[in-house]
């Protein structure tokens, strides 16, 4: 009898034996065994070692969650309201929320974050708040307490354990290396992780911007410890068929030193304050790349700073797909 099926497959991996790995968790899953039908669909999510397979990976997630796994509920419930492997579906993502908070804190405490927020039937915000220009070319809008002190403190904890250095592939090697312009730690908020408060934030973000949620990159989150920055640049991409017109930055908390948003071109220098938001386009109206939006993350000298960045496409893409290959 095999007592961990999913950790014997890890070591067939391991040994290369793919083939014997794939076997054993697909046998597991068949008898019941909701770890060996969780790590299933983990694989037919990410594309290895089964190749990917959106509504596979649903059929699963729902098979363990039936089971009685919390985790796999969890996943479910994103998937199910970002379109990941059939429509999305907000209404069925709030109903599967609501059955797992009877049962599971995490979601409970999702749940509460949820109902405090005025949303559409689809998770869009009822009465979006409108943005103040601050500064000229570039064009920068301002609103204070777009995202509440709770909302802030829930991004920064979905994205906590993803935390990495900022790195970039030396060109000579091939490795990564320590990025030098941006010294940070940070972490992607994926399809898999993003829970319905993370995905009804992003749409408050698509509504104030003007755009369609499904126009904007993952939610990204950077964390600033005392002598980190992001040196100036621009958010705009060359040699993009789906540009980054637009970008929200959003502060996550206060109470550090250091750490404003610069714009270079016209010196407009942006303290941060818990839940305030940031907009700017990065293009020109021609579409082309708007060199006055360079700006800076100062240094952090004391404290550390959150922060959340929506960088925005021209057009709508899927996730899974990638930005380039939009329609």
């Amino acid at each position: 009898m095999i007592h961990d099926p999913v950790a014997q497959a890890d070591r067939l991996l391991a040994a290369g034996r793919v083939r014997d790995a794939v076997m054993l968790i697909e046998q597991a899953g068949h008898s019941g065994n909701v770890d060996a039908v969780f790590r299933h669909a983990t694989w037919k999510l990410a594309g290895t070692p089964v190749p990917r397979d959106l509504p596979g990976a649903r059929a699963l997630l729902r098979q363990a969650t039936s089971l009685g796994n919390p985790d796999a509920a969890l996943v479910e419930i994103a998937l199910t309201a970002n379109g990941s492997g059939a429509p999305a579906d907000w209404a069925g993502a709030r109903a599967l929320l609501d059955a797992a908070a009877g049962t599971d804190r995490v979601a409970a405490d999702q749940l509460t974050l949820l109902d405090a927020m005025t949303l559409t039937k689809d998770g869009a915000p009822i009465d979006p708040p409108d943005a103040q220009r601050i500064g000229e070319n570039p064009g920068v809008r301002h609103i204070a307490q777009l995202f509440t002190h709770e909302e802030c403190l829930h991004i920064a904890q979905c994205a906590a354990d993803m935390l990495q250095p900022a790195t970039v592939a030396d060109p000579r090697t091939g490795r990564n290396v320590a990025n030098p312009v941006r010294t940070s730690d940070g972490a992607v908020i994926g399809p898999t992780r993003e829970t319905l408060v993370v995905q009804a934030l992003n749409r408050r973000l698509a509504a104030v911007t003007g755009t369609d949620w499904r126009q904007g990159e993952a939610l990204s989150v950077l964390r600033y410890r005392a002598g980190q920055q992001f040196r100036p640049h621009v958010d705009a991409l060359p040699g993009t068929s789906n540009q980054r017109i637009r970008t929200v930055l959003v502060y996550l908390n206060e109470g550090f030193a250091g750490g404003a948003t610069y714009f270079v071109n016209n010196a407009l220098r942006v303290t941060p304050r818990t839940g305030d938001a940031i907009i700017f386009d990065n293009v020109r109206a021609d579409g082309s790349i708007d060199p006055a939006t360079q700006h800076a993350g100062e240094p952090v000298t004391a404290g550390v700073k959150w922060l959340a960045t929506r960088w925005i496409r021209a057009r709508p893409f899927s996730v899974w797909t990638g930005p380039e290959n939009a329609a």
